[in-house]
């Protein structure tokens, strides 16, 4: 099909364009070639240059051709002149007037667009690979939050004014400079997701929206739960858990607690067994929680960063994601 689209097209933008593609063709596969030490593809691309050259020959000749014509023949049915005397005259017969030449159109002009068409088109094969965005390169778009206007809220968030959906939340947390205040500017995002959850022993009566967002080296999870604990009443039962390296601090004027505690580690058993496999503890997280006003009248937001390779970021990093991330959720205070 390509062939007989080639043959449709005029000599003088057929042999250029092909000089063009095999001159760019001949030349990258010499150099792929040269450079990877393969020589089968060293023959291929020589090949191509050959072709090409035969082409440029034809084409000089068809252009010297063109400039110098050779002496036209005599026009048939020419008569001497004096076969013409003796003749008898024809009465003169009035003809119209010959049709104004048609012109054809400029060779040149032709071969010079469809060279500058397709220099350009080699241009962008050739340097395609340097132009075009690589894996490791180029910036992948991050994917966004699911939406969640379809899901039906629970009534812990119908009786909670202020309660933020799982969705917002998600788009405050997935910020597009997550991964900078991580310290690892490089990294994208692979998972963002946002549920409208309550809080567990609550008998479904405490919202507690989540969102989460992973990246290769660490996963940011955030929740906000509206109860009446305060920060204060968080601390102290800490005395009494198993919670490590507890510190308290305020962050954008609220009290503020990090601490340290073990993910969980869930164990799927695709086998024959009907039951999963048991919990197991997971890594070590760090959790920054925040009051969610500046008297600590009960309810918080709790910021939290693991890695599977069971290390954090410094507090200092948590302290940073939350003085971004928390003003960007949305505020129903009344």
């Amino acid at each position: 099909m390509l062939g007989f689209l080639f043959r449709l097209l005029p000599f003088w933008v057929r042999e250029p364009l092909l000089i063009v593609v095999g001159s760019v063709f001949g030349v990258r596969i010499m150099y792929l070639a040269l450079r990877d030490e393969v020589w089968v593809a060293a023959g291929i691309g020589v090949v191509f240059l050959l072709a090409t050259a035969a082409r440029v020959h034809t084409v000089v000749r068809a252009l010297r051709v063109r400039r110098n014509p050779g002496p036209t023949a005599p026009a048939e049915g020419a008569m001497s002149g004096a076969a013409v005397r003796s003749q008898p005259q024809a009465p003169t017969v009035r003809r119209p007037a010959p049709a104004a030449p048609r012109k054809e159109p400029n060779a040149w002009g032709q071969a010079a667009a469809a060279v500058a068409v397709f220099v350009a088109l080699g241009a962008a094969l050739w340097l395609g690979p340097q132009l075009l965005p690589s894996d490791d390169g180029g910036v992948p778009q991050a994917p966004s939050c699911s939406s969640g206007e379809d899901e039906k809220l629970p009534s812990a968030y119908g009786e909670t004014s202020q309660a933020v959906t799982g969705d917002e939340l998600c788009k405050a947390l997935n910020r597009s400079d997550l991964a900078q205040l991580l310290g690892t500017p490089t990294e994208t995002v692979t998972v963002a997701s946002g549920t409208n959850n309550t809080a567990p022993l609550t008998d479904g009566k405490i919202a507690q929206p989540e969102a989460e967002v992973q990246f290769e080296t660490y996963t940011v999870h955030a929740s906000v739960t509206y109860n009446k604990l305060s920060i204060a009443q968080y601390v102290k039962l800490m005395e009494f858990g198993e919670e490590t390296d507890v510190r308290t601090l305020s962050v954008l004027g609220r009290p503020a607690v990090l601490s340290s505690d073990h993910t969980m580690a869930f164990e799927i058993d695709l086998g024959s067994s009907a039951s999963g496999g048991p919990v197991e503890q997971g890594p070590l997280a760090r959790t920054l929680s925040v009051a969610l006003d500046g008297k600590d009248r009960g309810g918080y937001c709790d910021i939290t960063v693991w890695s599977t390779s069971g290390g954090f970021p410094d507090d200092s990093v948590l302290l940073g994601i939350a003085e971004t991330v928390l003003p960007a959720i949305p505020d129903r205070t009344v």
